[in-house]
């Protein structure tokens, strides 16, 4: 027997904050920091320092164990996120969302 239902309001993609609207994570600046941290900005304002140095030394981020080549972080034109050479990028959404968290605390 197949029942339908009178609202399909439940099969919608809702994201977390409750809303269809996708807003994507871009990162318009960064600069790196002492101690494996990096500082950046969203195309949306929010900005702030991410600390990265549970990271070094494990698996491709074994190359972060050279401070100068943690130092050349920069911001990928088509990704929108914070980028080391051609092999190592981060997800923006993590990024902000551990900005956004530092930020509510």
């Amino acid at each position: 027997m197949l029942l339908t239902t009178k609202s399909y309001k439940k099969f919608l993609p809702f994201n977390k904050w409750g809303s269809m609207d996708f807003k994507r994570a871009k990162i318009v600046s960064c600069r790196p920091l002492p101690k494996y941290r990096v500082w950046i900005r969203f195309d949306d304002g929010l900005e702030g320092e991410v600390d990265l140095k549970h990271l070094v030394g494990k698996g491709i981020f074994k190359a972060w164990e050279s401070v100068d080549f943690f130092n050349e972080v920069r911001v990928d034109p088509r990704s929108d996120t914070l980028t080391w050479g051609e092999d190592i990028d981060l997800d923006p959404y993590v990024l902000r969302e551990r900005l956004s968290k530092k930020a509510h605390s």
